[in-house]
């Protein structure tokens, strides 16, 4: 959801740029730097504590530029219909049991006087309640302005009760009249058919209703303004964390895949440096390798994910250039089941792994090594194994092995992707090599299910 980003400071009127500095409230009052600096970062609508506005660090996109902004206030036309609809169940309720009421006692009452009575008593509530739900949304009492803001919500309550009296005395009903014995209207004479306001009544109205108006009716509708603004306020700082955290996340894989890159280019370079003096056509062969390699791992260096068929091809590219360096000396087997090549794995997954395999295992003996990985997948899980025949891990091996910056991104990618969902697991045989294993979910690309 994007959040519209005010453009004017609420006290001075000056302008804001969507990437300037900026202070806004939780209901979004918003100040300019100046203005928030001279209310001691205090709203003075709210009383809530100003805190810096989030920047937008890019502009809007064309997705975007067309779409109107969304906005956490709730339409004014969904308060008047859930006033008129909770007040006119009221209203019904009332009616019925007012009925009850009479016909158990064995009074005569005719529907139409009760009704006309009930309607002109609650409805006018009705009216009232969009502009009481509004202001108490938008001056919330605080720690800070509790004095001042209770005696301006007396005022309001006072003024509240005087317009359900005032509005209560225009019905057909609104009051009933002693000498007449019926109902009349404080501001139409039946009689003489004029208008006339019956001030006398009206004062009689408002000091008998004023303490039911104000504890039965004003209060509620405070509190449950409140209730809903505390809610939805929940919500909203549940969404933004929720934003933040995926923004988080986003840039650690980020940077966790930036560390592979290059940590993957400085081995490789180590190894064209180390053919330079005794093979220079096969540190050329490996240069001109290197860089199709390269040019394969940047054409999705923004995505996260990729399919198990482009993560092979992708290793596939740097073991030919180990098998230059190593020749007949590395063997590679593949054992990948079909309907796992389609499958979704995070970019850049295997080659340090297979890194590891050859630097620990494969360089490490002079007999002919082979590097096999194995992919298969049960149910709802896929499972990659890497292994190799080298002599395994002594002490310090595992220690380098195991803290090496490469294993160490892909455990923190894995977790930051999958969560628990993910494992990671080496192992070493007793009669030597040493096994990589993976577990991750199984998904398929064009499976945009989560």
């Amino acid at each position: 959801m994007q959040l519209e980003m005010k453009t004017r400071c609420e006290k001075c009127d000056g302008g804001l740029l969507p990437t300037g500095k900026a202070y806004i409230c939780s209901y979004e009052c918003t100040f300019c730097v100046g203005c928030s600096s001279q209310l001691n970062e205090i709203c003075p609508h709210c009383g809530g504590e100003l805190l810096p506005r989030p920047r937008r660090i890019s502009p809007l996109t064309s997705d975007h530029a067309g779409k109107a902004p969304a906005t956490t206030s709730i339409r004014s036309w969904v308060i008047w219909a859930v006033s008129f609809g909770v007040w006119g169940l009221i209203t019904a309720a009332a009616f019925m049991t007012v009925t009850h009421i009479y016909r158990s006692r064995g009074y005569s009452m005719a529907y139409r006087e009760t009704l006309g009575m009930e309607c002109s008593q609650i409805l006018p509530y009705a009216v009232l309640t969009p502009f009481v739900f509004t202001f108490a949304s938008r001056y919330a009492i605080r720690r800070k302005n509790w004095v001042r803001y209770l005696i301006l919500y007396l005022a309001v309550g006072l003024a509240f009760s005087f317009a359900h009296v005032a509005l209560t005395g225009m019905m057909p009903f609104g009051f009933w009249d002693g000498k007449d014995r019926g109902w009349q209207s404080a501001v139409w004479n039946s009689q003489i058919h004029k208008f006339r306001i019956n001030w006398p009544v009206y004062q009689s109205l408002f000091f008998s209703n004023v303490v039911d108006d104000v504890s039965g009716a004003y209060l509620p509708i405070v509190l449950s303004a409140y209730m809903i603004s505390f809610y939805r306020s929940s919500r909203e700082r549940e969404r933004r964390a929720v934003e933040l955290e995926g923004q988080l996340a986003k840039a650690n894989l980020q940077a966790l895949k930036a560390q592979l890159q290059p940590h993957f280019l400085f081995n490789t370079m180590h190894s064209i440096s180390a053919l330079m003096l005794t093979d220079a056509r096969a540190a050329d062969q490996m240069m001109s390798r290197l860089s199709d390699l390269l040019r394969m791992s940047l054409e999705n260096d923004g995505e996260q994910i990729t399919s198990l068929s482009h993560e092979l091809e992708l290793v596939a590219g740097y073991l030919e250039i180990e098998k230059i360096r190593f020749g007949d000396r590395l063997n590679v087997v593949l054992d990948v089941a079909n309907e796992t090549l389609d499958a979704q794995v995070p970019h850049f997954l295997l080659q340090p792994l297979v890194e590891n395999a050859v630097r620990h295992g494969i360089a490490k003996v002079s007999k002919r090594g082979e590097i096999r990985m194995t992919v298969t997948h049960q149910g709802d899980t896929l499972h990659l194994v890497i292994s190799d025949n080298g002599p395994g891990l002594d002490d310090l091996d595992t220690f380098h092995w195991k803290s090496g910056l490469g294993l160490r991104a892909t455990q923190e990618r894995l977790q930051t992707l999958y969560g628990d969902r993910q494992k990671l697991e080496i192992r070493t045989h007793p009669d030597g090599g040493v096994e990589a294993s993976i577990r991750i979910p199984f998904q398929l690309v064009h499976d945009n299910s989560s």
